[in-house]
């Protein structure tokens, strides 16, 4: 795997874990997933208190929290594991891209852009919600096959590198269900 992965590599992921830490907040309206108890991005509900405290960097703000929350439960979730720090899940790609992913927020917002226009189709924040388009979303991502334990959701196919893994981690949060299923692979040593 390159140390450095391409901006365009960066967006992608940054796209889908900002969707996806977005169609897990639960206190939206109308209610999402509710995978954390967060409601940071709408602008009926906490993207209105940073549009009012930090108004040219609101959206990036809200979206780095709830990020940060999607991150915190994944951590949680992979400490179950016997070998959670030697995994990639959805909110986890080690160290070297999670830095790389938090450098590209960075960039985005020292930059005033505006998240829709740099991230491309598969950022889904802003849209009107829908379960459905949600889901579409995540299997045009492929159909990894995964094993299902108390633990999460074991994809069994290697990736080679955590850009590789991406696509098939956030593909194996399908079916949705109550509670953030972790999908996880493990990490190319």
């Amino acid at each position: 795997m390159p140390s450095r992965l391409a901006p365009n590599q960066l967006d992608e992921l940054l796209a889908l874990q900002l969707t996806a830490a977005w169609a897990g907040e639960a206190a939206g309206e109308p209610a999402r997933l509710g995978w954390w108890k967060t409601d940071l991005v709408d602008p009926q509900g906490g993207g209105d208190l940073f549009a009012r405290l930090v108004p040219r960097t609101a959206a990036w703000a809200s979206l780095s929290l709830v990020r940060a929350a999607a991150r915190r439960i994944d951590a949680l979730a992979r400490q179950t594991l016997a070998r959670g720090d030697d995994v990639w899940t959805p909110f986890h790609l080690g160290f070297l891209v999670d830095e790389q992913i938090d450098d590209r927020i960075a960039h985005h917002r020292s930059r005033g852009h505006v998240p829709a226009e740099v991230l491309g189709p598969r950022y889904l924040v802003g849209t009107a919600w829908s379960q459905p388009a949600f889901e579409a979303l995540l299997r045009s991502l492929g159909a990894p096959k995964v094993t299902v334990s108390p633990a999460g959701r074991a994809i069994t196919a290697p990736a080679a590198s955590p850009s590789d893994a991406a696509p098939l981690l956030f593909a194996a949060l399908v079916p949705l269900v109550a509670s953030y299923p972790l999908p996880y692979v493990e990490a190319a040593t």
